[in-house]
């Protein structure tokens, strides 16, 4: 079985190498591009598991496999290995007195000496027994080694049966779990060689399936190359958005602040004009409602100073009040006065005029333009889409020819032809090897029967001894039961001496067959180091370094060894990867798009984008930020502004001023005087709740004041280095505009490089991706590996060796126990058959009263018996 992995391997290999192309490589430099998902590539499911679980009976493989530990404690001989197998075996045998090979054959004794020994013992026990049954049967011929039919009676032979009879059924004991663990031994490797049929249809399955799916799994690669063309499509017919959008993008980190600069600017003279009409219509507002107040306040002081001019005032007891009076009449004025404030009439006009031109529209047309830049690339590069398409077509034709270019098929072919041949030669001998396993399987019973055969003789004598064994009876009084079962014990000897040099022969070829195999086939084949020996250098061949690759490709030099091989296989990666195909059939080649990426990068190159159509801000534009920079808004006192709003309505407070008058008229004498100055103070007080309360809060004035105050510092604020912000604001837009016109084309070359780069990106995913898949997932190797695991670890080691060592196990210890068993037998036969002679005296009085008492028991006085001259009889009688 294992022979059909190494077929499979040479021919694949051989296929290969008789179709090798060219070779040449290229590795493309590419810029990140988007990851593209190319899905999974379809695999079956394999069905075989070589993995083996024995049940029960792997206790007794793993104290098989300790006792082989202490015959061979020794680790797998890798070099003594490699030196064996070097050295040519014609040679060795006719010149075995070479230094060299009489070293290698020490060594080759010193590790086997565990084998040679345990062999050696059981060779001897081979020839011995026999000799010894022979020179037995002779010596009890001649009436000794127990063959006198005459027993001594002993106080002691009570315990002496017991212990024999214990002895005995203890060692048949032990020899029947032995023949139960060869016969369960034997039973299962049948078991197992039945089974195996379905395990090799199940690697036979899992390789066609392996064989099937191969060109789907390629034709979905091929296929998957429509994924990368339609992206690559996609983004040239997207090629406004895609690369003009990286070109603005590029543009915009100048074009967008100098827009957005002059955006601000067109804010700010809306802002400096809705300043400049708040301010004019405040001033007006304010200095209207003032002018009214100061106009009541004059004739209300006109009135008052009329009224103080009375000669009553000339009095001196009314002197002092009136002069306080007319002192504190220049109060009752208004205090801000908004009919000196500088005119703004001019500016505004001038803010007017500028306004006139919308300069929010021109920088709103600057963005419209700007923003159609992917447009504009959109419509320069329609000719790019179709020259593109153009090469892919071309690639795509290129990999279309893979299946045809490629040995694929006719490896698929011919592995199919290999695989449907190899199967019909199993079915067509598995049968054959189930009937010699048949043969087998009768053989080993037939060992078991022997052994069983000898127990069987053991337990009945045991049974019948111990049934019919009276203590009462003299030796030559033995009951029939008892005669029996000492007959039968003796049979047991005869045939264990008959047996047992068949049997130990037996265990001794199987023994060495198999603790050889196990320890120089499976246990390396576990760990590995089988595989370290076939893969040494000039190992199998003198004249190739490794071995598989010039088997295989007919070049040693190729670092293919087996365990890579297995190993990658176990992996489940493809047979390109696993067999290292490419160093006979060079994918890159085939996949080499270094010439199709120079044509798409050619395209590219030739691109040629105009934006002098892009206008951030035309002259009428740039003249209107100009004229705003010499309205003379700067020239405005804003602090005269600033100072009036500040300031209270009046210059006193007219309903203090009112009280105070009024208290001033209490102090002069009752009379006309006193009268006419409360009425001023009622007026004063009138004028006060008519005009100054009602204009405090009146909405109209608090709002023209705060508008006032907040416009003039807007006022202020717009003035500030007014000229120099406009000329960095048109210097901006200059430059973003020399920009588009002079250097956006270093711009779109580089981007254009970019969106190339990213096309060619995809495509290298792709070739990326059939590499890895071809190497990973394509015609998954795992079927080589099982039907290895499958020949080696599971039919040859865990059915067949382990089976077979269990067996030589049991059948080796049931033998071995044969000896004691032997000598217990004839020892206890002495006391249960029926003896011809035995122990009397002559005088009855000498023999002991107990023994009297107890009918003479154990002791045969034949005076009792009418013997009138009692005598020792001899025992040469015969019957």
């Amino acid at each position: 079985m294992a022979a059909g992995p190494c077929l499979l391997l040479l021919w694949a290999g051989r296929t290969v190498c008789a179709m090798q192309p060219g070779h040449r490589t290229s590795s493309p430099a590419v810029a990140a591009a988007a990851t593209l998902d190319f899905g999974f590539v379809p695999a079956g499911t394999y069905d075989t598991s070589p993995h083996y679980e024995p049940g029960a009976i792997g206790a007794l493989f793993q104290v098989v496999k300790a006792f082989l530990y202490v015959v061979q404690p020794n680790p797998f001989p890798q070099d003594l290995a490699r030196k064996i197998a070097q050295q040519k075996f014609a040679e060795f045998q006719g010149e075995y007195q070479k230094p060299e090979n009489v070293v290698l054959t020490l060594q080759t004794l010193h590790y086997e000496v565990g084998f040679i020994v345990a062999a050696a013992i059981g060779l001897i026990f081979v020839l011995l027994m026999p000799l010894v049954g022979l020179c037995f049967c002779m010596c009890r011929c001649c009436d000794n080694c127990g063959g006198e039919m005459h027993q001594r009676q002993k106080k002691n032979n009570d315990c002496k049966r017991g212990c024999f009879a214990t002895f005995l059924f203890a060692s048949s004991l032990i020899m029947s779990i032995c023949v139960m663990s060869a016969y369960f031994a034997n039973q299962h490797l049948t078991n197992q060689v039945r089974g195996t049929k379905k395990l090799v249809n199940s690697n036979f399955k899992d390789l066609k399936m392996l064989i099937n799916n191969a060109p789907g799994q390629i034709d979905y690669l091929v296929n998957q190359y429509n994924t990368t063309k339609n992206k690559a499509l996609s983004d040239l017919n997207n090629v406004g958005p895609l690369l003009g959008g990286r070109v603005q993008e590029q543009l915009a980190r100048e074009v967008r602040p100098a827009l957005d600069a002059v955006l601000n600017m067109a804010g700010a003279i809306r802002e400096t004009k809705e300043a400049l009409e708040n301010v004019s219509v405040s001033v007006e507002v304010l200095k209207e409602r003032t002018e009214r107040l100061q106009a009541n306040l004059t004739d209300t002081k006109a009135n008052l100073s009329n009224t103080l001019a009375d000669p009553a005032c000339s009095q001196a007891q009314a002197a002092p009040t009136c002069n306080a009076i007319k002192n504190s009449l220049n109060n009752l004025n208004t205090n801000a006065n908004f009919s000196g404030l500088p005119d703004v009439t001019e500016q505004l006009d001038r803010l007017k005029d500028i306004r006139k031109t919308d300069l929010t529209s021109l920088v709103q047309k600057g963005y419209a333009a700007f923003n159609n830049t992917p447009e504009l690339v959109q419509n320069q590069t329609k000719n790019i889409e179709s020259d593109v398409q153009t090469v892919l077509d071309s690639i795509g034709g290129n990999l279309s020819n893979f299946s045809r270019v490629s040995p694929v098929e006719h490896i698929l072919s011919s592995a199919t032809t290999l695989v449907t041949k190899s199967e019909a030669y199993v079915r067509e001998y598995f049968p054959v090897v189930e009937q010699y396993d048949f043969y087998r399987w009768l053989g080993s019973l037939a060992l078991c029967c022997m052994l069983i055969l000898i127990l069987l003789f053991f337990c009945l004598g045991l049974l019948c001894g111990s049934c019919g064994y009276d203590r009462q009876a003299t030796p030559t009084t033995r009951g029939c039961i008892s005669n029996t079962g000492g007959n039968f014990l003796m049979a047991g000897v005869g045939f264990s001496f008959i047996f047992s040099s068949l049997l130990m022969f037996v265990v001794v070829i199987t023994f060495i067959a198999g603790g050889n195999v196990e320890k120089l086939v499976c246990e390396p084949f576990e760990d590995r180091s089988l595989f370290k020996v076939l893969d040494t250098p000039y190992l199998l061949n003198s004249q190739w370094r490794n071995y598989l690759s010039g088997f295989l490709f007919q070049n040693p030099n190729v670092n293919l060894t087996f365990q890579n091989v297995y190993s990658e296989c176990k992996e489940n990666k493809g047979i390109y990867s696993a067999l290292q195909i490419e160093n006979i059939f060079h994918l890159n080649e085939l996949l080499n798009i270094s010439k199709y990426i120079d044509d798409i990068e050619g395209k590219f190159e030739n691109i040629n984008l105009h934006f002098d159509n892009i206008i951030l801000l035309d002259d009428t534009g740039k003249q209107a930020l100009l004229n705003f920079g010499s309205t003379g808004i700067e020239e405005i006192d804003f602090d005269a502004f600033l100072s009036e709003t500040s300031k209270s309505i009046t210059k006193v407070d007219l309903l203090a001023f009112a009280n105070e008058l009024e208290a001033s008229a209490d102090k002069l004498p009752k009379g006309a005087l006193g009268n006419a100055l409360k009425g001023h103070a009622n007026s004063i007080r009138t004028i006060h709740l008519q005009q100054v309360v009602p204009l405090e809060q009146s909405m109209k004035y608090v709002k023209a004041r705060t508008t006032l105050n907040q416009s003039i510092r807007v006022l202020q604020r717009s003035a500030e280095e007014l000229a120099g912000k406009i000329s960095s604001v048109i210097a901006s837009i200059d430059a973003a505009q020399f920009l588009i016109n002079n250097n956006a084309s270093t711009v779109i070359i580089k981007e254009s490089k970019r969106f190339a780069d990213s096309i060619i990106g995809y495509f290298v995913q792709y070739i990326q991706w059939v590499k890895d898949s071809l190497s990973y997932e394509v015609a998954g190797c795992k079927p080589v590996s099982n039907l290895v695991d499958t020949a080696l670890d599971v039919f040859l080691c865990s059915y067949v060796v382990d089976s077979v060592n269990a067996f030589w196990f049991g059948l080796g210890g049931a033998t071995m126990f044969l000896i004691p068993a032997i000598i217990f037998a004839v020892k206890l036969a002495k006391f249960y058959r029926r003896m011809d002679t035995e122990d009397v005296y002559d005088d009855v009085e000498i023999v002991p009263m107990k023994n009297m008492e107890n009918g003479n028991n154990s002791y045969h006085n034949e005076h009792l018996y009418g013997i009138h001259n009692p005598v020792m009889t001899s025992g040469m009688e015969q019957w």
